[in-house]
């Protein structure tokens, strides 16, 4: 017997993929920043000690957003889930 085709609303998938949308983003953004003082590192040592700061400070924000992420997609699996 196969199981139940999984199914969300339209405003659910439009939540998801906004949630999705501002991780994607932000995730972006934070790895540019990296990238930039990486490069910037190599060239001039001095800007370790900020690539260090920005890694460490902007590390588990990302960390957080994927588990929310996980969490949300997470949740609507369980919630498709037959019984």
């Amino acid at each position: 017997m196969s199981e139940p085709a999984f199914q969300m609303t339209r405003e659910e998938l439009e939540l998801l993929f906004n949630h999705f949308r501002e991780f994607k983003h932000n995730l972006n953004n934070t790895l540019a920043v990296i990238m930039a003082l990486s490069e910037l590192a190599q060239r001039n040592p001095v800007h370790y000690e900020k690539l260090a700061k920005t890694v460490l400070s902007r590390g588990p924000d990302v960390v957080q957003q994927v588990n929310e992420m996980q969490a949300m997609l997470g949740a609507k699996l369980k919630a498709s889930e037959p019984g």
